[in-house]
């Protein structure tokens, strides 16, 4: 899979892509993170790609020029299943849109900044919206880095044990149940026997019983 990533503050992405599990997926060529200085695309002089909104207000506004130079370049190249825009005001990132997008081939990533772009790059050039949260990041950068981090996870070869993420929160609906590991106590805390006693059945009803226990008390939206 290859993941194209236009963004104004490339260096942002050194620290999340060059370790874990992304960096193994890179090194395996599993997936592929290409990213992208939009200023390089810029027609002006200095590489300025804002300018002041029409009819007044505060801030700076992408503008739309570089943008699209940039995504028609490389829509030349290769086809792409997605265009996405990061932003504030998109679709709540969910399990189940990760699930759908790592089954794609090419996307595209988007990072807004200041005030947001020119609403034409919204209109005619962006095929989806994310938001990975109810709040306003400085950039679409952080949340770039997340919404590729929770696709890549789930590329075949990725992980070393690839049903480990069929049992992640949100795969079934339901939140994880509780993990533990050795020590079988510790400081007077004991690992339930249920866990330790070899019975499979048993302990696989002890794991969807608290898995929905957890949901009830911790999301139960969830459930609706």
């Amino acid at each position: 899979m290859r993941i194209d990533i236009l963004t104004l503050f490339p260096e942002m992405f050194l620290g999340p892509f060059s370790a874990s599990i992304v960096k193994r997926a890179i090194e395996r060529k599993k997936a592929e993170i290409i990213i992208h200085n939009i200023r390089d695309y810029s027609t002006f002089k200095h590489k300025s790609v804002d300018d002041a909104p029409y009819g007044g207000g505060a801030g700076m506004v992408m503008r739309i020029e570089p943008i699209a130079i940039l995504i028609e370049k490389l829509k030349r190249e290769r086809s792409y299943d997605e265009v996405i825009f990061l932003c504030p005001d998109g679709e709540l990132l969910e399990q189940k849109t990760v699930n759908d997008l790592s089954l794609n081939q090419n996307i595209i990533l988007l990072c807004g900044h200041y005030k947001g772009v020119d609403e034409r790059v919204r209109e005619h050039l962006i095929t989806k919206e994310i938001s990975i949260g109810s709040y306003v990041l400085s950039g679409g950068e952080l949340a770039a880095a997340v919404l590729s981090d929770a696709i890549v996870r789930l590329l075949p070869g990725v992980l070393n044990d690839e049903t480990s993420a069929l049992n992640d929160s949100f795969q079934d609906g339901l939140l994880s149940p509780p993990v533990y590991t050795r020590p079988a106590e510790f400081n007077g805390w004991k690992v339930p026997d249920v866990l330790l006693s070899g019975d499979e059945k048993k302990i696989e009803n002890w794991k969807e019983e608290k898995a929905l226990e957890r949901t009830k008390n911790r999301r139960p939206d969830l459930l609706k």
